[in-house]
């Protein structure tokens, strides 16, 4: 066979990373092993896979259509080798956590060391960083089989199961030396158009992305991270809400000033969201085990401190 489940591989790996040497710092190979699987893989189809003209590696048309179904049989390759394993074992043979970035994935590192120390038989744990629709999407699509912060409805397929964890609140800030930050209050809409609003971007791939926090002729300045939008009020280049658990220690320390725009904005119900055809012992552990986890739960509201809303205006 000629296209094998590696070469599909290789090729994600460099569609995300956008290089071959990106592509080599994800899959921990040398970037001539890199070059060597996609000049086999392209010799073997007789097929250019990848336009190398430019400064990033793109995908020609036939490498697209190939890695858009390709990336279903990876799925599906994976789905396998778990279901196997879980039938042998109940141990799954890895388990993909996507993880809101208000929580962060530097928050889990205790909880994975306790895993670890455990009689835990799952030898690959994978971590993924994503925002706004960001953990449902990919839980729908298969890149997660377990969310942490899930926000607003789930979709229909595949069936999930869910508990919640808490409500985060939000802040409007600006930094200490804006303008706005000895303007008047109310802030009205006709002065806040004026500046320019710092949102973070939605990660979902397949269901539709979240936008929110500007209003219209506003000048945008669109961020990839929670803390790169914080960086960014703090250093004064545009306004916008913010999480209260990373908003209010700048506040305190007099760094953001917290202003009133006459919004309400309703607190973020999170929720830990996890794929019932992916269940085994190690889902189950963490399943448990997130549900009461402090570090975690010490950022949100508990669930009896706010009202029934269930929207996610982070920004």
């Amino acid at each position: 066979m000629k296209l094998t489940l590696d070469a599909l591989r290789v090729m994600d790996a460099i569609d995300q990373a956008g290089s071959f040497a990106g592509a080599g710092d994800l899959l921990f190979r040398v970037p001539s092993a890199i070059t060597y699987s996609v000049r086999k893989l392209e010799e073997d189809l007789g097929v250019a896979v990848f336009d190398r003209s430019g400064r990033k590696a793109v995908l020609t048309a036939a490498g697209r259509e190939m890695l858009e179904r390709g990336r279903r049989l990876l799925i599906e390759a994976e789905d396998l080798e778990d279901r196997v394993r879980r039938m042998a074992t109940g141990w799954e043979s890895e388990v993909r956590i996507a993880v809101d970035d208000i929580i962060g994935v530097s928050r889990l590192m205790p909880l994975l060391s306790t895993f670890y120390e455990g009689a835990c038989e799952t030898p690959r744990i994978r971590l993924l960083t994503e925002v706004y629709g960001g953990p449902t999407d990919a839980l729908a699509a298969g890149r997660a089989d377990l969310a942490i912060g899930v926000t607003g409805e789930l979709p229909q397929e595949p069936a999930m199961r869910s508990t919640t964890l808490g409500w985060v609140r939000f802040l409007f800030c600006v930094a200490a030396d804006h303008p706005l930050a000895a303007h008047p209050e109310p802030i009205t809409a006709d002065v806040l158009r004026q500046h320019r609003a710092v949102v973070v971007s939605d990660t979902s791939r397949t269901l539709p992305r979240r936008s929110s926090g500007f209003l219209p002729e506003q000048d945008v300045l669109s961020v990839p991270s929670v803390s790169a939008k914080l960086a960014a009020q703090l250093g004064g280049l545009g306004v916008g809400f913010l999480p209260s658990c990373v908003a209010a220690p700048e506040v305190a320390a007099g760094r953001l000033v917290a202003r009133d725009v006459g919004i309400q904005r309703e607190p973020a119900l999170f929720k830990l969201v996890w794929r019932a055809d992916r269940e085994g012992r190690a889902m189950d552990w963490f399943v448990r085990t997130l549900s009461t986890y402090e570090p975690i739960l010490a950022l949100l509201d508990p669930l009896s401190a706010a009202g029934e809303s269930d929207t996610d205006p982070r920004e």
